[in-house]
């Protein structure tokens, strides 16, 4: 396991992460919502990026994991910026972005932001959740409830409720992806779960189809749920990885 390192943003946040030194491009795992970088598919690709001598970085956004802060004081302008300032601090040269649920909606973010991105590897990709999921599953009366309180709990499939607040939803609406083509002129693997609970596979067809690149590639893979964390799953993002370093390089 690498060492925690420590990182003051430019807004203030304390930001966690760990760094493993290898051969570029660094690939980058982006994590979901309320999850961190001490996650199963975190580790394990950091133990096989360091097995196959490559450089890799794992993060905690604000709110998450090893970081400071609330994490119902984040949003995803706060997430994304976190995720930046990270990368652009720890990474020198070209990254391959690994984006999981809502490190999907991340990573299509720093493809607008990053100077180098060769590609990107979606697992289970939650662009837009905030909007398409949270707030147009909502009745009137809890989207009555969420503006007049800033806050509301909905049930989660883990341990704890999802703590949804009124700043996380219209912060969201500044950050949509899937409104207009995302431009991505490098390889892209998408990977969706047939019985993901959390994300459909509608959402993983738009993306698909919003993505303006030239090898632009999804995978629907049987059985899987969101977590995509199964032995079988994770030597399934090991391959995707290897893909878009192959494609990268030709």
């Amino acid at each position: 396991m690498s060492d925690i390192q420590r990182l003051a943003s430019p807004e203030g946040r304390d930001l966690a992460y760990c760094r493993t030194d290898g051969a570029g491009p660094c690939i980058v795992f982006l994590s979901g919502y309320k999850s961190d970088m001490e996650g199963t598919k975190a580790v394990h690709l950091e133990a096989w990026a360091r097995a196959t001598g490559r450089a890799f970085l794992r993060l905690d956004y604000s709110g998450h994991g090893q970081s400071g802060g609330r994490f119902e004081d984040g949003c995803i302008g706060d997430w994304a910026a976190d995720a930046e300032a990270v990368i652009r601090h720890a990474v020198p040269g070209p990254v391959l972005l690994v984006g999981s649920s809502m490190g999907g909606w991340i990573a299509a973010l720093m493809t607008q932001r990053l100077p180098e991105v060769v590609g990107l590897v979606g697992i289970a990709a939650a662009p837009d959740f905030t909007e398409d999921g949270f707030w147009a599953s909502f009745s009137a009366a809890e989207r009555a409830r969420l503006m007049d309180e800033g806050v509301i709990e909905l049930p989660s499939e883990y341990d704890d409720p999802y703590i949804v607040t009124r700043r996380l939803i219209e912060d969201g609406r500044r950050h949509l992806v899937l409104r207009a083509p995302l431009p991505m002129p490098f390889p892209v693997r998408l990977m969706q779960g047939t019985e993901d609970a959390s994300v459909r596979r509608e959402t993983a067809l738009r993306l698909l189809d919003h993505i303006d690149g030239p090898d632009v590639r999804l995978s629907l893979v049987k059985g899987a749920d969101h977590r995509f964390s199964e032995p079988a799953n994770l030597r399934q993002i090991e391959a995707a990885i290897e893909d878009v370093l192959r494609a990268s390089a030709a």
